[in-house]
């Protein structure tokens, strides 16, 4: 009960104060619309139309259900919460913080206690009542306020989630197939608020890193998600400093970045920047920051073909099989630096940091273990699939 009073001094007033109020109410809202369009920006001009109505309804329901609470504090105000919930709401739709709007409330609340306190004064109220009188109104203001903030913090929300499925929805038009329409392209985009450039790169990350990365892109970035993977699609990638936005966005985070194109050939770009973000966040291609896929396809061949990459290792590598772990290693390196190098010892030697001796040795043993294998060329090329 206590809480109740300090925040709602209103329960303590003589029930007879509303009486003196009541025939108040009309001068005090037209004294305070006018002291609000005089004196506020934003709403200086005539309270006509949808706008007016919404102001001078505000202000009477104000004034009104103030009085109602301090005859029956019981009654509560829920019933009336929502005419400044919807003010809340008004503001987003315009375009306004809600500067404006507290502002308002701040003039209406110090024209009302004048006015209030003018007729209290007449009444001879005590100095204790009209304290407690001046406490509720601006108290009672403040209760109005946060109903107007809960409104456009709702709103603001649901324009947010609203922005998010338009932008969804335009980024599968890009990407799917089949390929949209240029005319649905054209309604998604205005829709989204995203104009339709001439090249586009996508950016594929974390989507838990997706909220860092757009913070740091510049604002006609259309940042999502696709399959709960972090999607931003970047217009003019090539432009003046936009390679530096993307670097320094990235910094350190597993972030790979798609080949510029076309709109019409986004969907290749994206499937391929995806695939790599797969590689590289299962350490089957590296990179120091951002990762441009067109840089790991060699890369990108081998992770998407690992379960072929398997079996041709297990039928190419077999012979090692009754090696040591240690010798089996060693005969893996060679085999390598054999079909990178062409079998030049010298050159293998400098590749694996032995002597030329020893890697001539080395490839001895190796014919030993792969015999003919070596001499073909295709084999060869499936010994360097499977050892890389």
């Amino acid at each position: 009960m206590t809480s109740s009073v300090n925040s709602e001094p209103w329960r303590q007033l003589p029930p007879t104060v509303a009486d003196l109020i009541e025939p108040e109410l009309g001068a005090v809202t037209e004294e305070i619309l006018e002291t609000i369009a005089r004196e506020v920006p934003e709403y200086e001009r005539p309270l006509e139309g949808k706008f007016g109505h919404g102001i001078r309804t505000g202000v009477a329901e104000a004034l009104r259900q103030f009085v109602a609470q301090i005859r029956d504090p019981g009654a509560g105000r829920e019933l009336g919460r929502e005419v400044y919930v919807a003010l809340g709401r008004g503001e987003l739709r315009q375009g306004r913080t809600l500067d404006s709007l507290q502002a308002a409330y701040r003039l209406g609340a110090r024209v009302a206690w004048r006015r209030i306190a003018l007729v209290g004064r007449r009444a001879e109220l005590d100095a204790e009542v009209l304290s407690l009188l001046a406490e509720s109104i601006f108290a009672y203001i403040d209760e109005l306020a946060a109903d107007s903030v809960e409104g456009y913090a709702a709103a603001q929300s649901e324009s947010e989630d609203l922005r998010g499925r338009r932008r969804r929805e335009l980024v599968s038009l890009l990407i799917d197939e089949p390929a949209a329409e240029a005319a649905d392209l054209r309604a998604a985009a205005r829709a989204a608020g995203w104009r339709i450039p001439r090249r586009v790169a996508p950016l594929a990350c974390a989507e838990s890193e997706l909220g860092r990365l757009a913070h740091r892109l510049p604002a006609d970035c259309l940042v999502t998600q696709i399959d709960e993977i972090g999607c931003v699609l970047m217009p003019d990638p090539d432009g003046p400093g936009r390679g530096a936005d993307i670097e320094r966005a990235a910094g350190e985070r597993a972030v790979v970045l798609g080949q510029a194109c076309e709109p019409a050939r986004l969907r290749d770009s994206w499937e391929l920047a995806k695939t790599a973000l797969g590689a590289l966040e299962a350490g089957a291609i590296s990179s120091d920051g951002l990762a441009r896929a067109e840089e790991h396809l060699a890369g990108l061949l081998l992770f998407e073909g690992s379960a072929l990459v398997g079996r041709i290792a297990a039928r190419r590598l077999a012979p090692l099989d009754s090696l040591t772990v240690k010798a089996r290693e060693r005969m893996r390196e060679t085999a390598l630096a054999y079909v990178r190098h062409g079998g030049n010892s010298v050159e293998m030697a400098g590749a694996l940091h032995v002597h030329p001796q020893t890697a001539r040795y080395r490839v001895a043993r190796l014919r030993e273990l792969l015999g003919d294998q070596l001499d073909d060329p295709d084999v060869r090329f499936e010994l360097e699939i499977a050892l890389r």
